[in-house]
């Protein structure tokens, strides 16, 4: 299937294939033989849609990995991919598919989906779930709710797919880290405050300013595009005891939304970094080093700690695992402003999240849903989170699914070529967001866990300077370092990086004039003199509104309170 850029004839195209439930020879009706199995799987005649991911996806071999074979061997389907390179998170892309009508069958959007939304390219599947999607609606069962877009607009444009329903965390990988090599030297100090954190960090530069030849960095951050949010903005909100709202604070009482930049405690935060500079401790080209050079440093050995998600370094710490240099990868803390603050990283926002949507362009949707239903299906999880029974896992005489030692080595220690090869990763794969799925700690019918990450594995799978690490803090996993679900209330308005905001008017205007701001002014606070740091912050601050923030944030409000009412059925005014 070809992208298509006239809307018009798609919609034609759309309209005929729903009434009809097919187009061509792919009408959905050629065998009801599988249809006990409920794997969503009738027709497996050869298809290809087209689809883009805004995610990149280093390792994607066009489904001539194992895994991939399995799919199309089973559904017909094969994927005319085309996935984001770098830090672009998608936003160029799927704004130049707005504007021209130009895009795929398939598509991972991100934060981006609203445009093609508003533009008239995305699909309604709330039909298609309900006739062809038997996996997908048992899944989402009494959260279907959650996939609506709007109060005013519930259709369903999305599947959820970039996390798992009913997830249950096992394990911490993200917060800030330090190598298992400057711990074990420093007999496992204490690290709750970034106080403790800049204090380890300055010790043991102190004592090791070079490693391997090369100068040693104590701390660096990666600001490349969306990525610093990740690892510079968003950590002022955990290390001053907020939830991820995205660029917002919500109050949990009025639900009156704000930039989280404004909160006071989020400026003491700034100025800490603004320290770490100073000292010498932040890289001196933390701002202006692109994402591999990032990845570089880290593969060398020489970055002491970081402020990160794991999942944005893992290339990188892989690398040193591959090298022998397990002392070298890293450990996570809950690390806070001050005592006073509790890290939110594991509150609850329910289901909700990026997903997977079908355009206008797509000529047959209904192969296409079940498609993605297959994908949904026990035996389609199975696939994609295990792999290939014989090859990937065992199954002993107990039914207990295993992966054996050998397999389990790759996954951890050479992941990248594993992946490739296989088409599974950990943690992920190349699969796991093209469909709805369950989370971790979520059991099937024999009595095993839908994915591979659950204690067991999990512990299976630290080095042994991790778990020397672990044992010394008293920790089976790092989550146990962590404040935990039962400590805080669900959001009631689920995450909001992933609420619909206005796609035209002065929203976006005003929005992108506060992100420009944001990622001007933050480094330059930091960067700046000490003395100059409170004119610079508070500068900062009155551009924001000047910009008009306050009247994006009242907008803003709004949509949350509507949200929140969307999800838990309360009246809010």
């Amino acid at each position: 299937m070809k992208w298509k850029s006239s809307k018009a004839f798609a919609a034609l195209l759309l309209a005929t294939t729903l009434l009809i439930g097919g187009c061509g020879s792919n009408d959905g009706s050629a065998s009801e033989g599988n249809k006990g199995q409920n794997t969503g799987v009738e027709d497996n005649s050869p298809v290809t849609f087209s689809f883009f991911g805004a995610d990149s996806s280093p390792n994607w071999n066009n489904m001539q990995d194992d895994v991939g074979k399995a799919i199309t061997e089973k559904t017909g389907v094969t994927l005319d991919a085309e996935f984001d390179v770098g830090a672009g998170g998608g936003q160029s892309k799927v704004a130049l598919m707005a504007a021209s009508g130009d895009v795929p069958d398939l598509i991972f959007a991100k934060g981006e989906l609203s445009k093609l939304i508003d533009a008239g390219l995305i699909i309604d599947l709330t039909d298609l779930i309900e006739e062809h999607a038997p996996n997908i609606k048992k899944i989402f069962s009494e959260n279907m709710n959650r996939l609506k877009y709007s109060n005013e607009d519930p259709s369903i444009y999305s599947i959820v797919t970039n996390m798992g329903v009913d997830n249950q965390y096992f394990d911490a990988t993200g917060g800030f880290e330090i190598q298992h090599r400057v711990l074990k030297e420093l007999g496992y100090p204490e690290v709750r405050t970034v106080q403790d954190y800049e204090n380890v960090l300055k010790e043991y530069y102190a004592k090791h300013p070079t490693t391997d030849g090369q100068p040693t960095i104590p701390l660096t951050l990666s600001a490349d595009d969306w990525r610093i949010m990740i690892t510079v903005t968003n950590p002022a909100a955990f290390a001053t005891g907020a939830p991820d709202d995205g660029e917002y604070y919500v109050d949990p009482e009025t639900y009156e939304a704000k930039l989280h930049y404004k909160r006071p405690e989020e400026k003491e935060y700034f100025r800490w970094l603004n320290h770490m500079f100073n000292e010498g401790l932040l890289d001196k080209d933390a701002f202006v080093q692109k994402e591999d050079q990032y990845k570089a440093k880290i593969a060398s050995g020489r970055v002491l700690g970081l402020i990160d998600q794991e999942w944005g370094y893992n290339d990188a710490e892989n690398a040193l695992k591959n090298a022998g240099k397990n002392e070298y990868t890293y450990a996570h803390f809950p690390v806070v402003l001050s005592e006073e603050y509790k890290d939110h990283s594991f509150q609850t926002s329910g289901v909700d999240g990026y997903g997977i949507a079908i355009t206008t362009a797509c000529e047959d949707p209904v192969r296409a849903i079940k498609f993605l239903d297959y994908l949904a299906s026990d035996e389609g999880q199975v696939l994609r989170n295990w792999g290939i029974e014989g090859k990937h896992y065992t199954v002993d005489e107990n039914g207990k699914r295993i992966i054996p030692k050998d397999i389990q080595d790759r996954r951890v220690n050479d992941s990248a070529n594993f992946t490739k090869e296989t088409g599974l990763g950990n943690p992920g794969g190349l699969y796991l967001t093209l469909s709805a799925r369950y989370g971790d700690g979520v059991k099937d019918s024999t009595g095993n866990y839908y994915t591979i990450n659950f204690p067991e594995q999990i512990i299976e799978s630290y080095s042994d300077a991790e778990k020397e690490s672990l044992k010394a803090y008293n920790a089976t996993t790092w989550k146990d370092l962590y404040p935990q679900e039962s400590d805080f209330e669900p959001k009631e308005w689920g995450a909001l990086y992933n609420m619909p905001v206005p796609t035209d008017g002065d929203y976006q205007v005003i929005f992108q004039k506060t992100q420009d701001i944001i990622r001007k002014r933050i480094p330059e606070a930091i960067l700046a003199k000490p003395d100059q740091f409170d004119a610079v912050f508070d500068s900062f601050l009155a551009e924001l509104d000047k910009a008009g923030a306050a009247k994006m944030e009242a907008e803003f409000s709004e949509l949350v309170k509507d949200r929140a009412a969307l999800f838990t059925g309360k009246n809010i005014e």
